[in-house]
């Protein structure tokens, strides 16, 4: 799961993609952040992302760099807690100033039953399962 954080991060942009009933939607999305063993993404309950993932909570992220590329397929699950929305946005402090963890829009979502492949045109693909 580390491995899987780091990539995101150091690619800086993944994009996210989820079901809007049978339309798959994807955009690009820049929050990963471990907390109490769980990797998180943050989005705003205004959002229709949010929406989506409510409804469907099965997702799919994909970054690239550096000729590799990473997708991990999972479900997303809401986290309610202060103490967890406080956390990503202590670790993206750029997102401050548009969310606070106690404004009701604040949303953090961890990753369950989470399959990431790395892979790239030179060599095997690599699974690692969270």
């Amino acid at each position: 799961m580390e491995r899987v954080e780091k990539f995101l991060k150091d690619a800086g942009t993944y994009y996210l993609a989820t079901v809007d009933g049978d339309q798959p939607r994807v955009r690009p999305f820049g929050t990963a952040h471990i907390f109490e063993g769980k990797l998180y993404i943050q989005t705003g309950k205004v959002k229709d992302v949010s929406k989506q993932i409510h409804k469907n909570p099965k997702c799919e992220i994909c970054a690239f760099m550096n000729g590799q590329w990473l997708r991990v397929a999972g479900e997303l699950v809401e986290d309610d807690r202060l103490e967890a929305k406080q956390s990503m946005l202590d670790a993206y402090p750029s997102l401050q100033g548009m969310y606070k963890a106690d404004d009701g829009n604040t949303e953090v979502f961890y990753l369950k039953n989470a399959t990431a492949t790395f892979s790239s045109f030179t060599s095997a693909p690599e699974v690692v399962k969270f």
